[in-house]
């Protein structure tokens, strides 16, 4: 693969950087260390400009290309977050705080653009301006929502913008596009059930919430199966259900969260709307009350066909054509992403991290980033660059 040299020379120290954040994970809007350290290499590289705390914990980097700002600009997108899970993986640099590692590899992403950072800002072999957006808390918490909230395409405007997510499954090095929608639609699901508490041996006494809770889960499934038009895509998820205390007591109440997932809008509102009515419904059904909610996390991440075309273009003169594949599919992960392109033309792009089937994907505690992939990801970051703000 034609990885850009002068990055590849580098490459060590981009594998010391991410397994230094791998070792110290922070969850959404907690980045202080991770922010600090990537603030503080962006002024060791000489960027023109240097933005910290922006929606609490995100970073800022500008960087103009020979001859100074021109009023073109781009902008490349890094998540720095990590999650709430206890790593498994038995690493030398596996995480040292209790419950949190970087299962989805956003260390991988961080490190990547910092390699562009390096390389652009020593080279500037561009006409523009090149806008480096470290983002806080992409996992459940929306900081790219944050961010363009908060202004920061007024304050550095730019006319399009980027991402890029490793991807599991493709081999390493390889890329993955999409027009259109690339991933889906988020909300998050919660269900508190009051029944009411009885003796294990005497259920006629009580409401049983745990009965109650089955029967949901059941019939959220009948909304997809029954209520979506079968060509359409949508997904609702119960992955939690938290009730009761030991082997012979009915509970008074349980507590359930859960995931939806789609790309339509209008499958969106008929899955929020079923949902509302179904889950009260079988709950007073069998004697007990409800309360839920749905609450939209992210829009569906929609690419712009002629951005996704010029990162078409920058993955095939980094990886070869051969290894820039389109993905015939979208996956039903979210991406909150979504939110800048929504406010900016722009792309979102899959790199790939070498792992088989059989290997630990995203979100899972023995998951890891494969820095084999990292000079490989800031060689597209900087030719993307490159190429959209030509000399």
């Amino acid at each position: 693969m034609p990885v850009i040299n002068r990055i590849a020379e580098f490459h060590p120290e981009l594998t010391a950087w991410r397994r230094d954040f791998h070792m110290h994970p922070e969850l959404g809007f907690q980045e202080h260390r991770t922010a600090g350290i990537v603030a503080e290499r962006l002024r060791a590289f000489g960027c023109d400009e240097v933005v910290t705390g922006f929606s609490g914990t995100g970073v800022i980097g500008i960087i103009h290309g020979q001859g100074g700002p021109n009023g073109r600009a781009i902008g490349l997108r890094a998540d720095m977050d990590a999650l709430p899970v206890e790593e498994l993986t038995g690493a030398a640099w596996a995480s040292q705080t209790p419950g949190k590692m970087h299962a989805c590899g956003h260390d991988g992403h961080t490190t990547m653009l910092l390699g562009a950072a390096r390389y652009l800002a020593e080279t500037r072999n561009f006409s523009g301006s090149v806008v480096l957006i470290f983002q806080p808390a992409e996992e459940n918490a929306g900081g790219a929502g944050v961010m363009v909230n908060d202004g920061i395409f007024e304050r550095f405007p730019v006319s399009r913008v980027f991402g890029m997510h490793n991807w599991p499954g493709l081999p390493a090095g390889q890329f993955a596009w999409r027009e259109g929608p690339i991933m889906a639609a988020v909300a998050n699901l919660e269900i508190s059930l009051q029944g009411r508490g009885a003796h294990g041996a005497m259920p006629h006494e009580g409401v049983d919430p745990i009965m109650v809770a089955a029967a949901i889960v059941q019939g959220l499934q009948s909304i997809v199966a029954r209520n979506v038009e079968p060509v359409e895509a949508g997904v609702i998820t119960i992955g939690h259900i938290k009730g009761g205390f030991t082997h012979n007591v009915i509970p008074d109440s349980v507590h359930m969260q859960g995931t939806a997932r789609w790309f339509k809008p209008e499958v969106g509102e008929l899955l929020e709307a079923r949902f509302l009515h179904l889950v009260p419904t079988i709950a007073s059904a069998f004697g007990a009350s409800a309360e839920c909610s749905f609450v939209r996390y992210t829009p569906a991440t929609i690419n712009d066909p002629e951005s996704t075309q010029l990162t078409l273009k920058a993955a095939r003169a980094v990886a070869g054509e051969a290894r820039v594949i389109h993905m015939e599919k979208p996956t039903m992960g979210g991406e909150d992403f979504a939110y800048m392109l929504e406010a900016k033309a722009g792309s979102y792009i899959m790199i790939g991290g070498g792992r088989t089937d059989a290997d630990p994907g995203l979100h899972h505690p023995k998951y890891d980033f494969n820095d084999e992939v990292l000079a490989t990801g800031a060689s597209y970051w900087s030719t993307l660059a490159e190429q959209l703000l030509p000399r």
